[in-house]
């Protein structure tokens, strides 16, 4: 090879490794193909979410920080839903069916609830062990983000605003 072409060449592949990189650090995974069964039986496909902002809550009954993050969830909900935000709370497979039932109708909860009965959607969602474990997708079904313990609203808050295009 000659020594004109190995100086052109040498900085074009270092030039397109580097944006290669650049390109693989900034892209976010997308968010699994699953659907969700609610406790009121009816099936919620991930896809069917496309074009808004979601939230899939990991949680459990006998959990005191998702417990306690649960009213901010509520509230952040009903201010947001009408933007193009959407909540799913999926109870663990270990939590009991009738606890989490009773838990929802109890608190009226205003967004889909479903039991991940086989923990098939923990496995989907990166493993989920700890509750509460809580993933952000935006509009275009990518996880944005992956929050572990309670939620901190007045940054989802500032997520939401930003992805929603709300401004606070």
């Amino acid at each position: 090879m000659s020594k004109k072409l190995r100086t052109i060449l040498i900085p074009l592949v270092i030039i397109g490794l580097l944006a290669f990189l650049g390109v693989s650090l900034t892209q976010k995974p997308q968010a699994p193909d699953i659907s969700f069964v609610t406790l009121e039986g009816k099936t919620l496909p991930m896809s069917s979410l496309q074009g808004k902002m979601v939230l899939v809550n990991f949680w459990a009954t006998d959990c005191p920080g998702c417990i306690a993050e649960m009213p901010g969830l509520i509230e952040t909900y009903q201010q947001y839903k009408d933007k193009g935000f959407e909540v799913i709370a999926v109870a663990m497979s270990y939590d009991g069916i009738q606890q989490v039932t009773n838990y929802s109708q109890n608190n009226a909860l205003p967004f889909p609830v479903a039991h991940d009965s086989q923990g098939e959607a923990a496995r989907s969602f990166d493993d989920v062990r700890v509750t509460p474990t809580s993933f952000i997708i935006d509009k275009q079904g990518r996880i944005i983000q992956k929050l572990i313990g309670e939620l901190e609203f007045t940054a989802l808050r500032k997520t939401l605003d930003q992805h929603l295009g709300t401004g606070a």
